[in-house]
């Protein structure tokens, strides 16, 4: 006897079409095949799912890549790039300086030791009251720790700061005759008075060369791989290498208020960035730009002698950024 399977009742069947009455297990088959049918039903979302991860983590990847410092950059190379981009920043700023208000040395002296930890427009909006009340290291030497404090308290820390410029106004009252020192030596030795605020008063207030190095100029430089130290003295020599002395007054504001209008801490308008080609970090932060450009801090406040090219000036032949440092 023949035996064969009916595929429509599930049943063992002979040759002369009686049924064997014996059951076919093809329904457990079925249901063994039903996963199946149903992974190759999610199987395309998961792989589209798993593309956009891919995706995601190559762009990522890709901008680690581009922020990288051109490899085997040579020290003369190095010079060089440092050097144009400091040319490039004293056209965009021309007219770079303090931002802090002060119209003498003791004034800049004290306004930058208040600059600590808060903006120099707060700085401004508060040294007014306090000069006009003592405008000499002899009257703030003299006063009353409570007034001035009450004086400084928009800027924060004020019980620190109010100790350090009573604390520094006695030192110039009774160690320098009431004058602010020319020497580097003799301002770090003011209390809240260290080697940033010195060169600012160095620069700016005597015309002596010095780099200053706040936290702007630090994060600048380490992206511009001109070091990659962090210590703030190791900073300010290896830059300082780079750079004749004469320049270094100069390259300290444009560095600085580079840092405060384009190239911020967290997220750098990259895509507006007239350096752009020279930055070996190119990528960190946004590089469209008409969106970077909606992040320059100068477009809300302004600042004198401002040029900045609108952002087309920074585009390549297709209408892309201008490919950075090093990019492929």
């Amino acid at each position: 006897m023949v035996v064969r399977r009916d595929s429509a009742v599930g049943e063992q069947s002979s040759g002369d079409g009686k049924k064997t009455g014996k059951p076919v297990k093809k329904v457990a088959r079925a249901k063994k095949a039903a996963p199946a049918k149903k992974a190759a039903e999610v199987a395309p979302s998961a792989a589209e799912a798993a593309t956009k991860t891919a995706t995601k983590a190559a762009t990522k990847a890709a901008a680690k890549a581009v922020a990288k410092a051109p490899a085997q950059e040579s020290r003369t190379a190095l010079v060089r790039r440092a050097r144009r981009i400091n040319r490039e920043l004293a056209e965009v700023y021309p007219y770079a300086h303090p931002e802090l208000d002060f119209e003498n040395p003791f004034q800049l002296v004290v306004a930058t030791v208040l600059s600590a930890q808060t903006t120099d427009l707060r700085v401004n909006q508060t040294t007014p009251a306090l000069f006009g009340k003592y405008p000499t290291p002899e009257d703030l030497a003299a006063a009353n720790p409570e007034e001035v404090e009450d004086i400084l308290r928009p800027c924060g820390f004020f019980r620190a700061k109010t100790k350090s410029v009573i604390g520094l106004s006695k030192a110039l009252a009774e160690d320098f005759g009431g004058e602010v020192p020319g020497r580097l030596e003799d301002l770090v030795k003011l209390p809240g008075v260290g080697r940033k605020t010195a060169f600012v008063v160095l620069g700016n207030a005597f015309g002596r060369p010095g780099i200053t190095v706040d936290t702007h100029f630090q994060r600048l430089v380490r992206r511009w791989r001109w070091t990659d130290q962090t210590d703030p003295d190791k900073i300010e020599a290896a830059v300082g290498a780079l750079f004749p002395k004469s320049e270094w007054t100069d390259l300290s504001h444009h560095v600085i208020w580079h840092g405060r209008r384009i190239c911020h801490a967290r997220k750098p308008a990259c895509g507006a960035c007239p350096i752009a080609p020279l930055c070996p970090a190119y990528g960190e932060g946004e590089t469209d730009p008409e969106k970077a450009r909606k992040l320059l801090k100068y477009e809300k406040g302004g600042f004198p002698g401002q040029r900045l090219k609108p952002p087309q000036a920074y585009l390549d032949a297709g209408g892309k950024p201008a490919p950075p440092l090093g990019a492929a």
